[in-house]
C-alpha cells in the first residue's frame, strides 16, 4: 500500500477559483483547508469536497502554511495553492512514483506553468519555475520573507517533470494590482530592516530584470505575451525600490502614515491575505 498524501490548501476570497484546484486532488487521500475568514462563497464549496476545512486569522504565507501542515493527518504534504491545478500528467507522475515506493526521497518539486491572457507560458523568469510543493512532514517545513515562502527539506528531492498549473492572474490589471501589492510589503520589509537605499538600485535593477526574463530566460520566445510580462516584472521591481526611497523620505519628514491610514506603501496592511503570485 502506497504511503498516503495530504493536500494542504490556504485560502481567501477564492470562489471563482477554488473548485477547480480542488477537483484536482480528488486522488489525494486527505484535503485540509485553511481559510483566513473569506467573505464570499469560498468556504461553502470547500465543503463540498472535505470536511476538514478550517479557519485562522492571516499569519502570513509562511505562518499559514505552517499552520495547515500541522493540522494534516498523514505523513506526505502536497501544498497547492487556491489558483493553481494539478494538472493530469503530474497527478499520474505523482502516483507511479508512490506506488514504486519513495524510498529515501523525502521531496518532490516539479515545473509550474503558468496560463497568462489566454495561452500557457513556456519560457522567461515564470517557466519552468520549479517548486518544491511535495515533502515528508517530518523532514520539511516552510521558511522565507513574506510575501515568498518556500518548502525547505533536509534530504534527498527528485524533480518530476510534469507541471502545476497556475492561473495567476484574471488579466493585466489584476496583474498590476498584485505587483502593487506584493512590491509594497517587500519596501515595508526592507525599511523595516533598515535596508540602505540606493539610486542605482532604482536605475539598473528593472533594465537588468527585463533582460534576464526577456533576453538570456529566452522571453521572446513568447512573442508579445513575453514581452509584456518582462516589462511589468521590471516595472515592480522599479516599485519596490520607489516605495522603499518613498519610506525613507516619509521617516525624514517625521511622518509614515498613508492617506488610506493602511501604514503600507502597497495601499493595504501588509498582513491582510492575499492571492499569491
Amino acid at each position: 500500500m502506497r504511503e498516503k498524501i495530504s493536500a494542504c490548501v490556504i485560502t481567501y476570497n477564492e470562489e471563482r477559483k477554488i473548485r477547480r484546484c480542488l477537483q484536482s486532488l480528488g486522488w489525494c487521500d486527505e484535503i485540509v483547508v485553511l481559510d483566513s475568514f473569506s467573505t464570499d462563497h469560498t468556504v461553502e464549496i470547500c465543503r463540498e469536497f472535505t470536511d476538514k476545512v478550517f479557519q485562522h486569522v492571516w499569519l502570513g504565507y509562511v505562518g499559514q502554511r505552517n499552520l495547515v501542515r500541522e493540522m494534516s493527518s498523514h505523513q506526505w504534504i502536497l501544498f497547492i495553492d487556491s489558483d493553481e491545478e494539478v494538472s493530469p500528467g503530474l497527478r499520474d507522475e505523482i502516483l507511479a512514483e508512490f506506488n514504486r515506493g519513495t524510498g529515501k526521497l523525502v521531496g518532490f518539486e516539479f515545473p509550474r506553468q503558468v496560463y497568462y491572457v489566454g495561452r500557457w507560458i513556456r519560457h522567461g523568469e515564470w517557466y519552468p519555475d520549479v517548486k518544491l510543493r511535495l515533502f515528508k512532514k517530518e523532514f520539511g517545513r516552510t521558511e522565507g520573507q513574506e510575501p515568498h515562502d518556500k518548502v525547505v527539506v533536509n534530504g534527498p528531492v527528485k524533480r518530476l517533470t510534469q507541471p502545476l498549473w497556475h492561473y495567476t492572474y484574471d488579466d493585466i490589471r489584476d496583474h498590476l494590482d498584485t505587483v502593487n501589492r506584493f512590491s509594497g510589503i517587500t519596501a515595508m520589509q526592507k525599511h523595516v530592516q533598515g535596508a540602505s537605499f540606493w539610486w542605482t538600485d532604482l536605475l539598473f535593477r528593472p533594465l537588468i530584470r527585463f533582460l534576464k526574463a526577456y533576453v538570456v530566460r529566452g522571453g521572446f520566445l513568447d512573442g508579445a505575451h513575453g514581452f509584456v510580462i518582462a516589462m511589468i516584472c521590471s516595472f515592480g521591481v522599479f516599485a519596490k525600490y520607489a516605495k522603499q526611497w518613498e519610506l525613507k523620505v516619509r521617516q525624514h519628514e517625521g511622518f509614515e502614515e498613508y492617506p488610506d491610514g493602511s501604514g503600507s506603501p502597497s495601499g493595504r496592511a501588509p498582513t491582510d491575505p492575499a492571492r499569491k503570485d
